[in-house]
């Protein structure tokens, strides 16, 4: 077993655009170059500002998008250049939670039907227990088994996102990529969903990549971060390091425009008493 659950070497990701009529279309660089080594049971945080490519980052990671070079490792299995069938059994073990909730939650279908679908995808479905799983999954992500039953427009956005958890939670995953998950939530049901996530990072193992444009959420959950710059990896290190003595001048410019609250990493872990909000009509 790999000491690195993910790794990447000079990844890099263009796209055509198309140029003035009649010329022929050039490749425009979303990521450029970037080198990763994730161990297992890390939180890697991908900070950058919009556009810095930090999204297109995280779809190559789970492999939404095909590298144009570089290398992709997970778990010691190369799988930049797999097609779709040779990465089907390997899709079960990487997961990607959604930035926006309401958009990635089918408004069709009752909240049970979302959490057991990937199941039944991936053959893992038990028929009249898959019910029983689906209750299990939203009691994980501190959600009433009754939600089983609910639409996505029954739910507040904090409860949304918790569904969305529970749904890449249902297949066991061992890598989970977050995509500015808590970005449109207030405040105190960031706080929530930071702590959630910590939970079940130590309940069942889990390595992260949180991408976030917000330094300070960086500074309470991951344990490494990495600075994106219009592509490019422009520092990356363990969180208190790079905090406590940013060397990149882009580093040091998002430490200061970026109001941090006075706080360590690692303080939510003291904070047993929002671990679990009141959860019947609370908006976390």
């Amino acid at each position: 077993m790999s000491e690195f659950l993910l790794r990447t070497e000079q990844l890099s990701f263009a796209y055509p655009e198309r140029g003035a009529l009649f010329r022929r279309k050039v490749l425009r660089d979303v990521v450029k170059r970037v080198d990763l080594a994730l161990p297992r049971g890390r939180v890697l945080g991908l900070v950058g500002e919009s556009g810095s490519g930090k999204t297109t980052l995280g779809r190559l990671l789970v492999r939404l998008l095909r590298p144009t070079a570089g290398r992709i490792q997970f778990d010691g299995v190369e799988i930049a250049e797999l097609n779709e069938p040779q990465l089907r059994p390997l899709r079960s073990r990487i997961q990607m939670i959604f930035q926006d909730p309401q958009s990635s939650l089918n408004p069709r279908l009752r909240l049970g039907v979302t959490l057991t679908r990937p199941l039944q995808i991936f053959g893992q479905a038990h028929g009249r227990r898959d019910r029983d799983r689906a209750a299990e999954l939203l009691d994980q992500v501190g959600l009433p088994a009754g939600f089983v039953d609910r639409y996505p427009h029954e739910l507040s956005g904090g409860q949304r996102q918790r569904a969305g958890i529970a749904r890449a939670l249902a297949l066991r995953p061992d890598l989970i990529i977050a995509d500015e998950i808590v970005s449109g939530l207030d405040v105190s049901t960031q706080a929530h969903i930071l702590l959630l996530l910590k939970q079940l990072r130590a309940q069942f193992g889990l390595t992260l990549v949180f991408i976030s444009h917000d330094l300070s959420v960086i500074r309470v959950l991951c344990d490494d971060v990495a600075i994106l710059r219009e592509g490019e990896i422009v520092e990356a290190g363990p969180v208190a390091e790079i905090f406590a003595r940013p060397r990149h001048p882009y580093t040091r410019t998002l430490l200061a425009a970026i109001p941090l609250p006075d706080v360590e990493p690692g303080w939510l872990d003291d904070k047993p008493e929002i671990a679990t909000p009141t959860l019947q009509g609370s908006a976390a």
